[in-house]
């Protein structure tokens, strides 16, 4: 489906207003939302690419910045040392309640749309994958998608560094997508078996996936990037939200074509 890439919005939040792009489908009608959460980087390049991918399969997404309450509006952090090194600072600075207030309300801005059916997902990357996690403990949340998550296993999240979301696993009620990279430094085998055997253990619905991946091999820039494995992932993404949030309603325009 051909989507607008243009729309912005600042979307109100306990912290302060939570700057947002907003990728939906041209064609008029009603689809269900996406939350996707990005990288410690923000609102970069690869993100923007992959929010247009699920739009275009006619979804409503949101991307929000996720430091909106540290870092100036507009801010995207460069994929260097110096970039890396601000991201990772901005992650444990901000508050774990934040975090899932910034969540909450980008949910409710999403059914709050005319454009939106209301059914929602979420899904991240690296710590949006941790965010995507937490946001999946909404009620409202039909699924779930968690690529390479950090900080889960170490608790290792917000100012502290002691999050709960292990912890709070059992209120994740919607579907659970979690994709891992073998070769991932950040995530090793024993603390994606902890994720794992925690899943397990409080009766959780999840599809769990291990390829030979390094981390961030999704993201279509730099050294890391596995183009083949990312279309396979993709296929996972849309499945999922294709069967759990269901599909939009186009409308139909003259002579019974679609638009």
């Amino acid at each position: 489906m051909i989507i607008n890439d243009s729309e912005f919005a600042d979307i109100p939040t306990p912290t302060g207003p939570m700057g947002t792009c907003i990728f939906r489908p041209v064609a008029p009608g009603r689809y269900p939302g996406v939350l996707l959460f990005s990288e410690i980087f923000q609102i970069t390049g690869p993100i923007r690419r992959t929010a247009a991918m699920i739009a275009g399969h006619g979804y409503v997404v949101a991307a929000p910045e996720i430091y909106h309450e540290l870092e100036p509006a507009g801010t995207v952090l460069a994929y260097d040392q110096a970039g890396a090194d601000r991201g990772n600072a901005c992650k444990t600075a901000k508050e774990i309640a934040a975090y899932d207030g910034d969540a909450r309300a980008a949910l409710d801005y999403l059914k709050s749309l005319e454009c939106c059916t209301g059914r929602l997902g979420v899904a991240g990357l690296c710590i949006g994958g941790h965010l995507a996690f937490r946001a999946a403990m909404n009620p409202d949340v039909l699924a779930a998608v968690c690529f390479y998550a950090t900080d889960i296993h170490k608790k290792s999240l917000g100012r502290g560094m002691n999050d709960n979301s292990l912890d709070r696993a059992g209120e994740i009620k919607g579907e659970l997508l979690h994709i891992w990279g073998r070769q991932d430094p950040h995530v090793p085998l024993d603390g994606r078996n902890l994720i794992k055997a925690r899943l397990e253990n409080v009766g959780a619905r999840f599809t769990w996936h291990e390829v030979n991946g390094a981390h961030a091999f999704m993201r279509d820039e730099g050294p890391r990037y596995d183009p083949e494995l990312a279309y396979r992932c993709y296929g996972l993404v849309l499945e999922l939200f294709h069967r759990s949030l269901g599909s939009g309603e186009t409308a139909v325009g003259p002579g019974g074509m679609r638009h």
